[in-house]
Protein backbone atom coordinates (compact mmCIF):
# COMPACT_ATOMS: atom_id res chain seq x y z
CA UNK A 1 0.00 0.00 0.00
CA UNK A 2 0.91 3.37 -0.95
CA UNK A 3 1.82 6.07 2.08
CA UNK A 4 -0.82 8.20 0.31
CA UNK A 5 -3.47 5.34 0.56
CA UNK A 6 -2.86 5.51 4.82
CA UNK A 7 -6.28 6.67 5.77
CA UNK A 8 -5.04 9.51 8.11
CA UNK A 9 -2.32 10.90 5.85
CA UNK A 10 -5.18 11.18 3.19
CA UNK A 11 -7.60 13.09 6.18
CA UNK A 12 -3.99 15.34 6.98
CA UNK A 13 -4.07 16.33 3.54
CA UNK A 14 -7.36 17.34 3.48
CA UNK A 15 -9.60 14.88 2.25
CA UNK A 16 -12.76 13.90 3.65
CA UNK A 17 -13.04 10.41 3.70
CA UNK A 18 -16.52 8.65 4.33
CA UNK A 19 -14.82 6.42 6.95
CA UNK A 20 -13.03 9.05 9.13
CA UNK A 21 -9.22 7.82 10.24
CA UNK A 22 -9.52 7.14 14.11
CA UNK A 23 -6.47 6.24 16.82
CA UNK A 24 -6.46 7.42 20.64
CA UNK A 25 -4.13 9.35 22.72
CA UNK A 26 -2.66 7.12 25.18
CA UNK A 27 -4.25 4.22 23.27
CA UNK A 28 -1.00 2.00 24.69
CA UNK A 29 -1.21 2.25 28.83
CA UNK A 30 -2.94 0.84 31.81
CA UNK A 31 -6.15 0.43 31.07
CA UNK A 32 -4.58 -2.74 29.25
CA UNK A 33 -3.97 -5.72 30.56
CA UNK A 34 -1.39 -6.43 28.24
CA UNK A 35 0.36 -3.49 29.16
CA UNK A 36 0.48 -3.80 32.27
CA UNK A 37 2.30 -7.52 32.25
CA UNK A 38 4.94 -5.73 30.34
CA UNK A 39 5.41 -2.59 32.42
CA UNK A 40 6.00 -4.28 35.56
CA UNK A 41 8.99 -6.33 33.51
CA UNK A 42 10.24 -2.79 32.71
CA UNK A 43 11.27 -1.47 35.90
CA UNK A 44 11.26 2.71 35.92
CA UNK A 45 9.34 3.91 33.58
CA UNK A 46 11.74 5.80 31.72
CA UNK A 47 13.31 2.51 31.66
CA UNK A 48 10.70 1.66 29.38
CA UNK A 49 10.81 4.41 27.28
CA UNK A 50 14.16 3.57 26.36
CA UNK A 51 14.09 -0.04 25.91
CA UNK A 52 12.98 -0.63 22.16
CA UNK A 53 11.58 -3.89 22.49
CA UNK A 54 9.65 -3.29 25.21
CA UNK A 55 8.44 0.47 23.93
CA UNK A 56 8.04 -1.29 20.32
CA UNK A 57 5.53 -4.09 22.50
CA UNK A 58 3.55 -1.84 24.00
CA UNK A 59 2.91 0.72 20.82
CA UNK A 60 1.58 -1.98 19.01
CA UNK A 61 -0.47 -4.03 21.82
CA UNK A 62 -3.69 -1.48 20.72
CA UNK A 63 -2.94 -1.49 16.84
CA UNK A 64 -3.41 -5.44 17.60
CA UNK A 65 -6.29 -5.27 19.66
CA UNK A 66 -7.98 -2.77 17.84
CA UNK A 67 -6.70 -1.80 14.64
CA UNK A 68 -6.43 1.77 15.02
CA UNK A 69 -5.22 4.06 11.63
CA UNK A 70 -1.98 4.88 13.66
CA UNK A 71 0.03 3.90 16.03
CA UNK A 72 1.75 6.64 18.24
CA UNK A 73 5.25 6.25 19.73
CA UNK A 74 5.40 4.83 23.10
CA UNK A 75 7.56 7.40 25.30
CA UNK A 76 7.09 10.74 26.85
CA UNK A 77 6.96 14.34 26.57
CA UNK A 78 10.00 14.55 29.25
CA UNK A 79 12.16 12.72 27.35
CA UNK A 80 13.67 15.71 25.99
CA UNK A 81 14.23 17.55 28.89
CA UNK A 82 16.11 13.97 30.40
CA UNK A 83 18.20 14.42 27.22
CA UNK A 84 19.12 17.72 27.89
CA UNK A 85 20.97 16.74 30.93
CA UNK A 86 17.72 17.64 33.47
CA UNK A 87 17.36 14.79 36.25
CA UNK A 88 13.94 13.23 35.42
CA UNK A 89 11.66 10.53 37.20
CA UNK A 90 8.21 9.64 37.57
CA UNK A 91 6.54 7.78 41.21
CA UNK A 92 3.63 5.91 41.14
CA UNK A 93 1.19 8.27 41.91
CA UNK A 94 2.38 11.29 41.58
CA UNK A 95 3.72 11.82 37.96
CA UNK A 96 6.79 13.28 36.69
CA UNK A 97 9.21 14.46 39.32
CA UNK A 98 12.01 16.72 38.39
CA UNK A 99 14.88 18.60 39.82
CA UNK A 100 13.89 21.82 39.17
CA UNK A 101 15.52 24.91 37.32
CA UNK A 102 15.49 27.87 40.04
CA UNK A 103 17.72 30.33 38.62
CA UNK A 104 18.81 31.26 35.40
CA UNK A 105 22.36 29.43 36.28
CA UNK A 106 20.79 26.37 36.12
CA UNK A 107 19.79 26.60 32.36
CA UNK A 108 24.03 26.42 32.51
CA UNK A 109 23.65 22.47 33.11
CA UNK A 110 21.38 22.14 29.87
CA UNK A 111 22.87 20.91 26.83
CA UNK A 112 22.45 19.41 23.66
CA UNK A 113 25.59 17.64 23.57
CA UNK A 114 25.02 13.97 23.84
CA UNK A 115 21.00 14.68 22.81
CA UNK A 116 20.60 12.33 20.29
CA UNK A 117 22.67 9.74 21.91
CA UNK A 118 20.67 9.50 24.96
CA UNK A 119 18.26 9.70 22.76
CA UNK A 120 19.31 6.83 20.15
CA UNK A 121 16.94 4.19 21.89
CA UNK A 122 13.68 6.30 20.81
CA UNK A 123 14.84 6.26 16.96
CA UNK A 124 15.43 2.63 17.57
CA UNK A 125 12.05 1.62 18.60
CA UNK A 126 10.28 4.17 15.73
CA UNK A 127 12.44 1.75 13.63
CA UNK A 128 11.40 -1.60 14.66
CA UNK A 129 7.34 -0.25 15.16
CA UNK A 130 7.52 1.00 11.55
CA UNK A 131 8.61 -2.55 10.30
CA UNK A 132 6.08 -4.08 11.95
CA UNK A 133 2.95 -2.21 11.42
CA UNK A 134 0.02 -3.52 9.24
CA UNK A 135 0.53 -1.38 5.55
CA UNK A 136 -2.58 0.57 6.15
CA UNK A 137 -1.27 1.71 9.82
CA UNK A 138 0.48 5.37 10.00
CA UNK A 139 2.66 5.82 12.75
CA UNK A 140 2.50 8.85 14.61
CA UNK A 141 5.74 9.99 16.47
CA UNK A 142 5.76 13.09 18.84
CA UNK A 143 6.69 16.13 21.47
CA UNK A 144 5.85 18.48 23.95
CA UNK A 145 5.60 22.25 22.95
CA UNK A 146 8.03 24.38 24.69
CA UNK A 147 6.16 25.96 27.03
CA UNK A 148 4.42 22.59 28.54
CA UNK A 149 7.98 21.03 28.83
CA UNK A 150 9.35 24.47 30.23
CA UNK A 151 6.47 24.33 33.04
CA UNK A 152 7.48 20.75 33.97
CA UNK A 153 11.38 22.03 34.11
CA UNK A 154 10.49 24.98 36.51
CA UNK A 155 8.03 23.70 38.43
CA UNK A 156 9.77 20.23 39.26
CA UNK A 157 6.47 18.27 38.30
CA UNK A 158 2.78 18.79 37.47
CA UNK A 159 1.03 22.44 39.26
CA UNK A 160 -2.38 23.73 39.09
CA UNK A 161 -1.52 27.64 39.27
CA UNK A 162 2.27 27.79 37.27
CA UNK A 163 3.31 29.94 39.19
CA UNK A 164 7.47 29.66 39.17
CA UNK A 165 7.49 29.18 35.55
CA UNK A 166 4.69 32.25 34.87
CA UNK A 167 7.35 33.90 37.14
CA UNK A 168 10.21 33.32 35.07
CA UNK A 169 8.26 34.06 32.12
CA UNK A 170 7.05 37.52 33.30
CA UNK A 171 9.99 38.28 35.85
CA UNK A 172 12.97 36.51 34.58
CA UNK A 173 12.54 37.10 30.90
CA UNK A 174 15.83 36.45 29.51
CA UNK A 175 16.19 33.35 31.39
CA UNK A 176 12.62 31.88 30.09
CA UNK A 177 13.29 33.33 26.46
CA UNK A 178 16.75 31.20 26.60
CA UNK A 179 15.38 28.00 27.64
CA UNK A 180 12.17 28.10 25.28
CA UNK A 181 14.76 28.74 22.59
CA UNK A 182 16.69 25.79 23.56
CA UNK A 183 13.61 23.71 23.60
CA UNK A 184 12.34 24.69 20.40
CA UNK A 185 16.13 23.66 18.76
CA UNK A 186 15.96 20.19 20.59
CA UNK A 187 12.37 19.36 19.72
CA UNK A 188 12.67 20.41 16.04
CA UNK A 189 15.87 18.27 16.00
CA UNK A 190 13.99 15.79 17.74
CA UNK A 191 11.44 15.13 15.58
CA UNK A 192 13.42 15.55 12.53
CA UNK A 193 15.56 12.55 13.76
CA UNK A 194 11.87 10.76 14.29
CA UNK A 195 10.88 11.68 10.72
CA UNK A 196 14.50 10.13 9.81
CA UNK A 197 14.08 6.72 11.92
CA UNK A 198 10.16 6.22 10.31
CA UNK A 199 7.62 8.75 11.53
CA UNK A 200 5.18 9.99 9.13
CA UNK A 201 3.07 12.34 10.90
CA UNK A 202 3.92 14.44 14.14
CA UNK A 203 2.18 15.68 16.69
CA UNK A 204 2.95 18.36 19.41
CA UNK A 205 1.51 18.41 22.54
CA UNK A 206 0.71 22.01 24.71
CA UNK A 207 -1.02 20.26 27.38
CA UNK A 208 -0.85 23.10 29.62
CA UNK A 209 -1.25 26.09 26.56
CA UNK A 210 -4.94 27.26 28.46
CA UNK A 211 -3.04 27.98 31.59
CA UNK A 212 -1.76 31.24 29.73
CA UNK A 213 -3.39 34.54 28.95
CA UNK A 214 -4.23 34.98 25.21
CA UNK A 215 -0.99 37.37 24.85
CA UNK A 216 1.42 34.72 26.29
CA UNK A 217 -0.28 31.87 24.63
CA UNK A 218 0.11 33.61 21.09
CA UNK A 219 3.95 34.66 22.13
CA UNK A 220 4.66 31.01 24.06
CA UNK A 221 2.55 28.39 22.53
CA UNK A 222 1.94 28.85 19.07
CA UNK A 223 5.05 31.33 18.04
CA UNK A 224 7.77 28.06 19.58
CA UNK A 225 5.27 25.73 17.54
CA UNK A 226 5.64 27.63 14.13
CA UNK A 227 9.07 27.84 14.76
CA UNK A 228 9.31 24.17 15.43
CA UNK A 229 7.28 23.23 12.25
CA UNK A 230 8.67 25.75 10.00
CA UNK A 231 12.58 23.50 11.29
CA UNK A 232 10.90 20.19 10.60
CA UNK A 233 9.31 21.05 6.96
CA UNK A 234 12.78 22.84 6.13
CA UNK A 235 14.08 19.41 6.13
CA UNK A 236 10.39 17.11 5.85
CA UNK A 237 7.98 19.28 3.87
CA UNK A 238 6.04 16.00 3.40
CA UNK A 239 5.24 15.27 6.95
CA UNK A 240 1.64 16.78 8.36
CA UNK A 241 1.96 17.68 12.08
CA UNK A 242 -0.84 17.66 14.09
CA UNK A 243 -1.05 20.77 16.80
CA UNK A 244 -2.94 20.21 20.17
CA UNK A 245 -2.76 23.05 22.33
CA UNK A 246 -5.41 22.16 25.04
CA UNK A 247 -7.91 24.03 26.84
CA UNK A 248 -7.23 27.41 24.62
CA UNK A 249 -10.60 28.04 23.96
CA UNK A 250 -11.56 30.68 21.19
CA UNK A 251 -7.62 30.65 20.77
CA UNK A 252 -7.82 27.56 18.82
CA UNK A 253 -8.55 30.03 15.55
CA UNK A 254 -5.22 31.60 16.43
CA UNK A 255 -3.76 28.35 15.20
CA UNK A 256 -5.82 27.42 12.55
CA UNK A 257 -5.52 30.11 10.97
CA UNK A 258 -2.43 30.99 10.41
CA UNK A 259 -2.00 27.30 8.61
CA UNK A 260 1.28 26.02 9.22
CA UNK A 261 0.47 22.72 10.36
CA UNK A 262 -1.73 19.64 8.22
CA UNK A 263 -4.25 19.35 11.86
CA UNK A 264 -5.72 20.69 15.25
CA UNK A 265 -6.60 18.76 18.16
CA UNK A 266 -9.54 19.63 19.91
CA UNK A 267 -10.55 19.28 24.02
CA UNK A 268 -13.56 18.36 24.94
CA UNK A 269 -14.53 22.25 25.47
CA UNK A 270 -14.76 23.21 22.17
CA UNK A 271 -18.03 23.64 20.48
CA UNK A 272 -18.64 21.20 17.56
CA UNK A 273 -20.73 23.91 15.78
CA UNK A 274 -17.68 26.73 16.30
CA UNK A 275 -14.70 24.24 15.06
CA UNK A 276 -16.51 23.38 12.00
CA UNK A 277 -17.96 26.75 10.79
CA UNK A 278 -14.39 28.83 12.00
CA UNK A 279 -11.59 26.12 12.01
CA UNK A 280 -12.12 23.05 9.87
CA UNK A 281 -11.83 25.17 6.56
CA UNK A 282 -8.05 26.00 7.64
CA UNK A 283 -6.98 22.83 8.72
CA UNK A 284 -7.55 19.26 9.41
CA UNK A 285 -9.61 18.66 13.30
CA UNK A 286 -8.90 15.55 15.47
CA UNK A 287 -11.13 15.18 18.37
CA UNK A 288 -12.59 15.34 20.56
CA UNK A 289 -14.76 12.71 22.65
CA UNK A 290 -15.09 13.50 26.54
CA UNK A 291 -12.36 10.52 27.88
CA UNK A 292 -15.21 10.07 30.47
CA UNK A 293 -17.17 9.36 28.18
CA UNK A 294 -15.14 5.98 26.87
CA UNK A 295 -15.48 5.05 30.52
CA UNK A 296 -18.78 5.05 31.18
CA UNK A 297 -19.60 3.33 27.46
CA UNK A 298 -22.93 2.48 26.57
CA UNK A 299 -25.87 5.40 24.97
CA UNK A 300 -24.07 8.27 26.28
CA UNK A 301 -20.89 7.29 24.35
CA UNK A 302 -22.73 6.33 21.38
CA UNK A 303 -25.09 9.82 21.40
CA UNK A 304 -21.35 11.70 21.61
CA UNK A 305 -19.64 9.88 18.88
CA UNK A 306 -22.91 10.60 16.61
CA UNK A 307 -22.71 14.07 17.65
CA UNK A 308 -19.05 14.58 16.66
CA UNK A 309 -19.44 12.73 13.40
CA UNK A 310 -22.91 14.77 12.74
CA UNK A 311 -20.72 17.95 13.18
CA UNK A 312 -17.47 17.72 11.63
CA UNK A 313 -17.56 14.37 9.74
CA UNK A 314 -18.67 16.21 6.49
CA UNK A 315 -14.86 17.75 6.67
CA UNK A 316 -11.16 16.81 7.27
CA UNK A 317 -11.54 14.98 10.40
CA UNK A 318 -9.73 12.72 12.55
CA UNK A 319 -11.91 10.91 14.94
CA UNK A 320 -9.87 11.01 18.75
CA UNK A 321 -10.23 11.59 21.93
CA UNK A 322 -10.27 15.37 23.67
CA UNK A 323 -7.44 14.01 25.82
CA UNK A 324 -6.08 10.49 26.17
CA UNK A 325 -7.57 7.38 27.69
CA UNK A 326 -7.64 7.46 31.37
CA UNK A 327 -7.12 4.27 32.92
CA UNK A 328 -9.84 3.07 34.47
CA UNK A 329 -11.33 2.82 30.82
CA UNK A 330 -12.48 -0.59 29.81
CA UNK A 331 -11.12 -1.96 26.85
CA UNK A 332 -14.22 -3.30 25.53
CA UNK A 333 -15.78 0.14 25.33
CA UNK A 334 -12.21 1.15 23.42
CA UNK A 335 -13.64 -1.64 20.68
CA UNK A 336 -16.90 -0.29 20.63
CA UNK A 337 -16.19 2.95 19.95
CA UNK A 338 -13.56 1.70 16.90
CA UNK A 339 -16.96 -0.34 15.64
CA UNK A 340 -19.03 3.25 16.40
CA UNK A 341 -17.04 5.21 14.04
CA UNK A 342 -16.04 3.04 11.43
CA UNK A 343 -20.41 2.08 11.01
CA UNK A 344 -21.66 5.34 11.74
CA UNK A 345 -19.79 6.82 9.07
CA UNK A 346 -20.61 4.32 6.32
Amino acid sequence: MKTADKPLLRALGGETLKHPPIWLMRQAGRYLPEYREVRTKAGAFLDLCYNPALATEVTLQPIRRFGFDAAILFSDILVVADALGQKVGFEEGRGPVLEALTTGKDLGKLSLDGFHEHLVPVYETIDRIKGALPPETALIGFAGAPWTVASYMIEGGSSRTFAKAKGWMHGRISDFAALVDLLVEATSQYLIRQVEAGAEVLQLFDSWAGALSHPDMRQFSLAPLRKIVANVHARHPEVPVILFPRGVGAGYLDFAVEEFAQGLGLDPGVPLEWARDHLQAHVCLQGNLDPQLLVIGGRGMGAGVARILHRLGKGPFIFNLGHGIVPETPPEHVAELVKLVRESAA
